[in-house]
């Protein structure tokens, strides 16, 4: 009886070895819950768990939880996403001598394509309604998108945008007059 009890427990302990042995898992991070993008990691928001590993995905490894606490979300992770090296960074947004001036556009203001945080745009001050053309050049900011919805109250598209510190009150008075449009330049980085 004893020898049997040994058989099965040896049979148990070499199928589980084998099936380890055998298996293409490993251990990754995934986001327990839903983090914004921006937001500081914190141990709580991961957790590990095993996955097939496909060699065409590049998974943050659970062995590397103490690198990514502290670190804050790059992009928008969803609840279950599993973490990449590009999901999160140490760089705050706005940094040291920049700020974020958002804008509320209305479709004749903004492009018809959706605007993708890094996009590289152009506010453009344009003419009051009425007003005539003004000489030159028109005026213009460069900035780069941060963030981008739609309004749930008015329907405007609102565009957060990276601009230099020094430029924000000007680009924010432009913006305030309503006499705007904004254009999206390459995207080819």
């Amino acid at each position: 009886m004893a020898a049997a009890i040994g058989a099965v427990c040896i049979g148990a302990l070499l199928a589980g070895w084998a099936w380890t042995a055998t298996t293409n898992t490993q251990e990754v991070l995934v986001a327990r819950h839903s983090i914004e993008r921006g937001s500081v990691i914190e141990a709580d928001d991961l957790a590990r768990v095993r996955l097939s590993a496909d060699p065409a995905l590049k998974p943050v490894t659970g062995s590397e939880l103490d690198q990514v606490v502290g670190q804050r979300a790059a992009v928008d992770i969803a609840e279950g996403g599993m973490l990449t090296p590009g999901s999160f960074t140490d760089t705050v947004v706005p940094g040291e001598g920049e700020s974020v001036v958002g804008v509320a556009l209305t479709p004749a203001q903004a492009p018809g394509l959706d605007l993708q945080y890094g996009d590289k745009v152009r506010v453009v001050a344009t003419p009051a309604q009425g007003d005539e053309l003004p000489a030159g050049a028109p005026l213009t900011s460069d900035a780069t998108v941060v963030g981008a919805h739609i309004s749930d109250e008015t329907g405007q598209t609102v565009v957060d945008l990276l601009v230099a510190k020094t430029d924000a009150a000007v680009l924010a008075t432009r913006i305030a007059t309503g006499n705007i449009a904004l254009i999206l330049d390459s995207r080819e980085r």
